[in-house]
């Protein structure tokens, strides 16, 4: 196992009516930035019991943050905090919410071009957040790290700072009741590929990071076809608390990470406009496939712990655990083919010609993912 530092200093404020301590999570010095997106939570109820939790606070509300957040419209929150002199922006709503929100609790600060905490400045400073969370999945709302899409550059940008880590995170399952059926499907298979991200490398023998990812992913496998089931608390509670899991530092403390999949879907996404998930699901059988000696030792021991696969061949068994991921998205509905989105056989190029301006020469555990190669994984993923 690697030399590591783990600190998760976010509060987790779980379960059935979490969203009526929010007034005590907040200072009443506080002047709040109450962020949300397209207004869903003022039809399922959510945001009457945000405004009923700042009654006695200081806000000024921000809407319309988009499903990949956006730099023009995180730039207007921006000014309209700095204009209020807020001292805490609140997300409420999914990753997408909490991405941003991190994003602009860094850059109200931040005395030059915010675009610059995106390319690789490092933020020194933030005015705190915290989090309401509606849709699981990015596991955003207890980790350091947002990304950002900005559509006129088609770029898609990430940071990480210890500044944007959410002091706290409310976590109802009761308000995933009225998410759609995609929302649910990409809250699946999100946090099932985080794992994967930080598990699928190479063995270090880091034997509690191993099972608590395996573990995940075995619950993602069972409660995926359950998901869809109306008002199910306990699916809802535990898909939750398992996204969150997923990305909160602790299954990836002190082992090997890849990052490759979601690098080159961060690509498709700003290229074609498609579901972060989407990028996902569509790019990692084919680059496991392209990796799978680079992986091999891993992608048995994943075959065997997670699929339950005791095969004699191992090429046979690495293959059909590849297969089985692949059939999973699917059978959640999951589209996994750049095809199926409209995408043409100009894409392996346009990817390639985007790592490459923006400087992602070398991606995954050993740094052997060349443009070259995103290309080819992309290519066969039409």
């Amino acid at each position: 196992m690697q030399n590591f530092v783990f600190h998760n200093p976010t509060l987790i404020q779980f379960g059935e009516g979490s969203i009526g301590k929010l007034s005590k999570l907040l200072s009443s010095e506080s002047k709040v930035l109450f962020v949300y997106g397209g207004g869903s939570i003022k039809s399922n109820g959510v945001y009457d019991q945000i405004k009923a939790q700042l009654e006695n606070i200081d806000y000024i509300e921000f809407s319309g943050i988009e499903a990949n957040p956006e730099y023009q419209t995180a730039l207007r929150a921006i000014d309209l905090g700095r204009q209020h002199n807020v001292n805490f922006v609140l997300a409420v709503g999914g990753g997408s919410v909490a991405d941003a929100c991190k994003f602009i609790a860094a850059a109200i600060p931040y005395p030059d071009e915010p675009w610059d905490i995106l390319c690789g400045t490092r933020v020194n400073q933030a005015i705190p957040v915290g989090c309401v969370l509606t849709l699981p999945a990015t596991g955003s709302e207890s980790n350091t790290s947002a990304v950002i899409n900005r559509s006129e550059l088609k770029q898609k940008k990430a940071f990480s700072s210890k500044f944007v880590q959410p002091q706290f995170a409310v976590l109802d399952p009761t308000v995933t009741y009225t998410l759609p059926k995609r929302q649910l499907i990409n809250g699946v298979i999100d946090p099932f590929v985080h794992v994967i991200e930080q598990y699928l490398t190479y063995p270090v023998n880091a034997m509690v990071q191993d099972r608590f990812a395996e573990g995940i992913m075995k619950n993602l496998i069972e409660l995926g076809p359950k998901v869809f089931e109306p008002n199910d608390y306990p699916t809802r509670a535990n898909l939750m608390w398992n996204a969150t899991q997923a990305l909160n530092g602790l299954i990836g403390a002190g082992v090997p990470q890849d990052w490759s999949t979601h690098m080159i879907g961060h690509e498709l996404t700003a290229l074609y406009n498609i579901d972060h998930a989407a990028t996902l699901a569509i790019i990692l059988p084919r680059l496991l496939t392209t990796q799978k000696q680079q992986k091999r030792e891993k992608l048995i021991q994943y075959a065997q712990r997670v699929w339950d696969l005791d095969l004699a061949d191992e090429e046979l068994m690495i293959e059909q655990a590849i297969d089985k991921t692949e059939a999973f998205f699917r059978s959640l509905g999951m589209k996994t083919r750049l095809s199926e989105y409209d995408v043409d056989e100009t894409a392996p190029e346009l990817v390639k010609n985007a790592l490459i301006k923006n400087g992602y020469l070398q991606l995954g555990e050993h740094q052997d993912i060349t443009p070259d190669v995103a290309a080819n994984i992309v290519k066969q993923s039409l």
